[in-house]
């Protein structure tokens, strides 16, 4: 019998404020290795990809957001997957218009198609234990339900909502019917639902045929159709992204696919999952999924514990050393602009840490100190009053826009590889250690030619150097 073909829907568009101050609005915790070398969504990709005996998974589809569909395309060359639609949102109106534009994308071409919808910010352990989960989804799929996955709960968790069977899980773990979706509970609460065996954890991951979730959200959520359809009738396509009119997307309700189809609909069911799972909500779940030592304590980078115990020390900076001594139950987190303190049980108020930073205006709370752009990345490394410095890397083959500066001369020194540089109507080569000068009003362009990264430190100077100083005359990423 042929594998039953599968197609991935990846959505990667959240903010992750509780794993601040590594997880900012402007490069969120998928995209970051939290645990092992590649990030999340790149765990996220390679676990729905490839093919078993039962199955067999097609390209992705991804939505996500005008500022990350670069690194998206480029996290995903990492690992060897070529993607498929990457969908661009104009805006975050929660899971359910994602997920619906991508099952009418999807029904294009072909309506019976089987989605499997997940997070792309979740650590799955077993990436084979998974897969089987899956494949024992398929038999509801074809009666036509519409499946969820729950997960066997470890301990009384408070912070994830939870699934009511309508029966206990068979050792076959073959799909149970659902009974109905639990809220976040209170303690004592979660302590009586894992002792009685019929509720999950609720992974937010789904199973359906295309068709099948359309006509839910015919059903149960009719007023999302119209503007859905509407941006995708109206999307444009950009550089090999597709962009869902912002008009249409606009009219779209904000809701979860839960509140809007799945806590209605009277088909679902829902296969066991026993292989390990974390939606790391936390710090406190990343010392957990990090295998704490015999004492408890997780390091991670140049960090040192001494005396420690129960702890969390992360150092996410090369040159910066974090050192603890005798703690219990803390978790420290370093960045070269931003440090984390915290007792271990206010792991979930570190969003609070966020809203107080944007209250003092402080650009720490959203931006990450790297800049991540489609050409590479930047970072800051000294600011002052009339002059910035800057690390720039920029990509085998890519390119920065052609472009001037009202406000601001530069002076590029290459570091490593080679830049070909445009300065009015020169252009010439420049290689490690060697320089050149970017005259205020300058039209100038930045290229690597070569087949390895290529890196140079740019000195700013003039009497404003912000980011919005730019004129852009030619830009092969299409930006305005």
């Amino acid at each position: 019998m042929a594998p039953a073909k599968i197609t991935p829907v990846l959505l990667c568009g959240g903010s992750g404020t509780r794993l601040w101050p590594l997880s900012r609005k402007s490069y969120p915790k998928q995209f970051v290795p939290l645990i092992g070398d590649n990030t999340l969504f790149q765990a996220s990709a390679l676990r729905l990809s490839g093919a078993t005996e039962a199955l067999s998974f097609e390209k992705p589809v991804v939505l996500t957001n005008s500022d990350f569909r670069f690194i998206v395309t480029e996290q995903l060359a990492g690992v060897g997957i070529d993607p498929g639609a990457v969908v661009i949102e104009p805006e975050g109106r929660n899971t359910a218009p994602a997920v619906l534009a991508a099952a009418l994308r999807v029904a294009e071409t072909d309506p019976e198609a089987i989605m499997l919808v997940a997070p792309s910010d979740h650590v799955v352990p077993d990436p084979e234990a998974f897969r089987d989960a899956v494949a024992r989804g398929l038999e509801a799929v074809e009666a036509g339900d519409l499946v969820t996955f729950g997960i066997t709960p470890d301990r009384a968790e408070t912070g994830y909502g939870y699934l009511d069977l309508s029966d206990k899980p068979g050792k076959d773990r073959a799909a149970v019917k659902l009974n109905r979706f639990v809220e976040k509970p209170d303690a004592a609460r979660a302590e009586e639902m894992v002792k009685a065996g019929n509720f999950l954890w609720n992974a937010g991951i789904f199973l359906f045929r295309a068709r099948d979730i359309i006509d839910a959200f015919k059903t149960h959520a009719k007023d999302l159709m119209k503007p859905v359809r509407g941006a995708l009738a109206e999307a444009e396509v950009d550089l090999g992204f597709l962009r869902l009119a912002p008009g249409p997307w606009g009219e779209a309700e904000d809701i979860s696919i839960d509140y809007a189809v799945m806590e209605k609909a009277e088909n679902l069911s829902v296969v066991p999952y026993d292989g390990g799972w974390s939606d790391l909500g936390g710090w406190d779940a990343v010392w957990r999924d990090s295998g704490p030592d015999e004492n408890g304590v997780v390091t991670s980078g140049e960090a040192t514990a001494i005396d420690c115990t129960n702890s969390l020390l992360r150092s996410e900076n090369e040159r910066l050393e974090v050192v603890g001594i005798g703690l219990d139950n803390i978790m420290a987190v370093a960045m070269n602009d931003a440090v984390l303190v915290a007792d271990m049980s206010r792991a979930q108020d570190v969003k609070e840490a966020v809203n107080a930073l944007k209250a003092k205006g402080a650009d720490q709370a959203t931006m990450f100190p790297k800049d991540h752009r489609p050409w590479g990345w930047f970072e800051s490394l000294v600011v002052g009053g009339r002059f910035q410095v800057k690390r720039i890397l920029v990509h085998p083959g890519a390119s920065l826009s052609l472009q001037s500066h009202f406000h601001r001369s530069e002076h590029w020194i290459v570091v490593e590889g080679t830049a070909k540089v445009t300065v009015d109507k020169e252009v010439k080569l420049v290689s490690e250690n060697e320089s050149v000068y970017i005259p205020l009003g300058a039209v100038h362009r930045m290229e690597n030619p070569g087949r390895v990264p290529m890196v140079l430190i740019e000195v700013q100077t003039g009497a404003y150097v912000g980011e919005d100083d730019i004129v852009r005359y030619e830009d092969i990423y299409a930006r305005s």
